[in-house]
C-alpha cells in the first residue's frame, strides 16, 4: 500500500509543499522579527524612576531610564557574582535600563538586579531630551534661561520651552542651509577656480588677462562668502541665547544649551494619539535626516540615496552590455567549442565571491583606469586623486561586472525561446538580420531581459563586501548629486544601507544604543530592494502583455 502510494509521486508533492511552506514561514518570521525590533524602537517608551539598592551598600538611589530588556541570571553566574546558593538556584532577574546622561555618568545603559529594586514609578513630569551629542538626557525640567538669566521656571517653563525650542530649530535649519548650501557652493566654485588656474599654469597660458579674470571671480566669491559668514556669525549668536536647567535623578542640576537639543517630550504624560504622532515623526526623521552620534542616532537618508543611485547607475551600465553579449553569443557567434567555453566561463563568473570583484575593481578600475584618467584629464588636481580613488562610478562598475553573468544568461534564455519561424518570417518579408533583431526579436525577449535585471538589482543592492573597497564610507559629508555643475559627481564616495548595517552593528562604540537601528536599517534595505524589484516587475509584466500576441 505504502509502496504504491510512493509510486504515485504524491509524497514528493507533499514534501515539496512542506519545504516551500517552511521556507515562507521562516522568511516572513524573520521579516516580522526585524520589523518588530526595528519599528518598535521609534515608539516613545515609558521612563521609569526606580528605587535601587546598590550591591554591597544599604544606600538607596534612584535610577531613571527606559526598561529595554529582561533576563534571568544563570545560577553559575549568580554564584560567581557572590550571591547565596539559594538566590542562585532561584534565578535572579536582571533588567537592562537605558539611563542616558552619558556626559554625567559615562554610560548609556546599566543592568539592575530585580531583587535589589525596591519600587518603580512613572512620574509624568519626567522629561526626555534627544541631543545632538552625548545621547539622551533623562531628568526634570527646572527652569529656562535667556542669555544666562532665568526667564521661566516651574509650570511655566514647559510652555516657554516649546516656543524657544521652535525658534532654536528654525535657526539651526538656517545655519545648516547656509553652511551646506550657499557656503558649500562658494567653496566648490573657489576650488574649481584654483584648479583652473593650476591648469593654465601647466599649459603656460596663465597670462595677465587670465590672471585678472580669475582675480575678479575670486573677489566676487569672497565678497559673497564674507556676507554669508557675517550672517552665520549672527545666527550662531542667536542660537546660543537660550538654555534650560534640568535636574537628574540624583539631584544634580545641569544646564543644557537648546542648540544641542533635537527633540523633547514627556513620555509618561503622553496619550495614545500623542505617542502615535511622535512615532510617525521619528520614523520620518529616520528616513529623511542625516545620521549623528557615530551613526547611532538620527536618520539614514544619505545611505538610502546612495543605495538607490548606485543601483540605478549599475542597471544602466549592466543592461546594454549584458544584452549585447547575449545577442552576439546567441545570434551571431558560431555555435562551436569556443562559444561553449565562453558560456561555461560566464556561468562560473556568477559563482565568484563578491570580494574578489571588489579587489579587481580596486586594482583595475580605481588604480589603473582611474589613475590614468587623472593623469590625462585632471593633471591640475594632482597629487590629489579625482577618479583615482574609490567612488560612485567605480562601485557601480564593479557591481555591474558582478551581475553581468545574470543578465547574459537570462537574456540568452529569452532569445532561445523565440520561435525560429518569427525570424524566418521577418527575413522573408525583406527585413535585414539587424532589423529583425531590433524590431522583432529583442522586443519579444525584453521580459527575459527584465528578469535578468531584476535578479541583478536584487543581488547588487544587498552587496557590501566589494563596496567597502571601491566607494562606500561610514559618513559622506555631501551627496553624489547636488546643485553644483556637473550636478552628478560620480567621483564622490557615498553611503550604503548594507554597509551602514555592518558599521552600526559591528563597529559602533555604543552597541546597545545601535542595536535597534540595525533592525530598522535592515528592514529598510529589504523594503528598498522590494521596491526596486516591484518597479522592474511592473515593467516586465507590461512588456510581456504587449508582446504576448506575437508569441502566440
Amino acid at each position: 500500500m505504502i509502496r504504491e502510494w510512493f509510486k504515485t509521486g504524491a509524497p514528493w508533492v507533499w514534501l515539496n509543499a512542506a519545504a516551500v511552506s517552511l521556507s515562507l514561514i521562516m522568511v516572513f518570521g524573520l521579516l516580522a522579527l526585524i520589523a518588530v525590533r526595528g519599528l518598535g524602537h521609534f515608539w516613545p517608551a515609558q521612563v521609569a524612576a526606580i528605587e535601587y539598592v546598590e550591591k554591597g551598600s544599604k544606600q538607596t538611589i534612584t535610577v531613571v531610564g527606559e526598561m529595554v530588556e529582561q533576563q534571568v541570571l544563570k545560577p553559575e553566574l549568580a554564584k560567581a557574582a557572590g550571591y547565596t546558593p539559594e538566590q542562585a538556584a532561584a534565578g535572579l532577574a536582571q533588567y537592562l535600563v537605558k539611563t542616558g546622561n552619558r556626559d554625567i555618568s559615562g554610560l548609556d545603559f546599566r543592568w539592575l538586579l530585580g531583587k535589589d529594586m525596591r519600587q518603580t514609578s512613572y512620574p509624568e513630569n519626567l522629561m526626555v531630551l534627544e541631543r545632538r551629542e552625548w545621547g539622551n538626557f533623562y531628568g526634570y525640567l527646572e527652569s529656562i534661561k535667556q542669555s544666562g538669566e532665568v526667564v521661566a521656571q516651574g509650570e511655566g517653563a514647559w510652555a516657554d520651552l516649546a516656543i524657544r525650542m521652535q525658534r532654536t530649530l528654525d535657526i539651526f535649519e538656517q545655519i545648516k542651509d547656509i553652511e551646506r548650501g550657499e557656503i558649500g557652493t562658494i567653496n566648490y566654485q573657489l576650488e574649481r577656480l584654483r584648479l583652473k588656474q593650476r591648469k593654465l599654469e601647466l599649459e603656460n597660458k596663465f597670462d595677465a588677462t587670465a590672471k585678472q579674470g580669475l582675480v575678479l571671480q575670486k573677489a566676487e566669491l569672497q565678497k559673497k562668502y564674507q556676507a554669508l559668514q557675517a550672517n552665520l556669525t549672527d545666527l550662531n549668536q542667536k542660537i546660543r541665547r537660550d538654555s534650560l536647567v534640568a535636574k537628574t535623578s540624583n539631584g544634580q542640576q545641569v544646564e543644557i544649551a537648546l542648540e544641542k537639543v533635537v527633540l523633547y517630550y514627556q513620555p509618561n504624560a503622553m496619550n495614545v494619539l500623542q505617542k502615535t504622532g511622535h512615532y510617525f515623526r521619528k520614523v520620518w526623521e529616520f528616513l529623511s535626516d542625516d545620521p549623528r552620534e557615530a551613526n547611532t542616532e538620527g536618520g539614514v537618508f544619505p545611505a538610502i540615496f546612495g543605495t538607490v543611485m548606485m543601483v540605478m547607475i549599475m542597471a544602466v551600465i549592466v543592461t546594454p552590455f549584458g544584452v549585447i553579449a547575449a545577442v552576439y553569443m546567441r545570434e551571431y557567434a558560431k555555435q562551436g567549442t569556443m562559444t561553449r567555453i565562453i558560456r561555461i566561463a560566464v556561468n562560473n563568473l556568477a559563482g565568484v565571491p563578491s570580494i574578489v570583484y571588489g579587489v579587481f575593481g580596486l586594482g583595475f578600475f580605481v588604480y589603473i583606469l582611474g589613475g590614468n584618467i587623472d593623469a590625462l584629464f585632471f593633471p591640475e588636481a594632482m597629487p590629489a586623486p579625482t577618479f583615482g580613488t574609490p567612488g560612485m562610478l567605480w562601485a557601480s562598475l564593479t557591481l555591474a561586472l558582478l551581475t553581468l553573468p545574470v543578465v547574459i544568461v537570462s537574456t540568452e534564455e529569452g532569445l532561445s525561446r523565440i520561435p525560429k519561424s518569427i525570424r524566418e518570417g521577418s527575413l522573408a518579408l525583406g527585413a535585414t538580420k539587424a532589423e529583425t533583431l531590433w524590431r522583432t526579436v529583442l522586443p519579444m525577449a525584453s521580459p527575459a531581459m527584465m528578469t535578468g535585471l531584476i535578479l541583478a538589482v536584487a543581488r547588487a543592492a544587498g552587496e557590501v563586501a566589494p563596496l567597502m573597497l571601491v566607494g562606500v564610507v561610514k559618513l559622506a559629508p555631501t551627496l553624489p548629486l547636488d546643485g553644483n555643475f556637473p550636478f552628478m559627481h560620480l567621483d564622490r564616495k557615498f553611503m550604503h544601507l548594507g554597509f551602514h548595517i555592518y558599521d552600526v552593528g559591528f563597529q559602533s562604540p555604543n552597541v546597545e544604543a545601535a542595536r535597534p537601528l540595525v533592525y530598522a536599517t535592515a528592514l529598510l534595505l529589504v523594503m528598498v530592494i522590494i521596491g526596486l524589484n516591484l518597479f522592474a516587475v511592473g515593467i516586465r509584466n507590461h512588456l510581456r502583455e504587449k508582446y504576448r500576441a506575437l508569441e502566440n
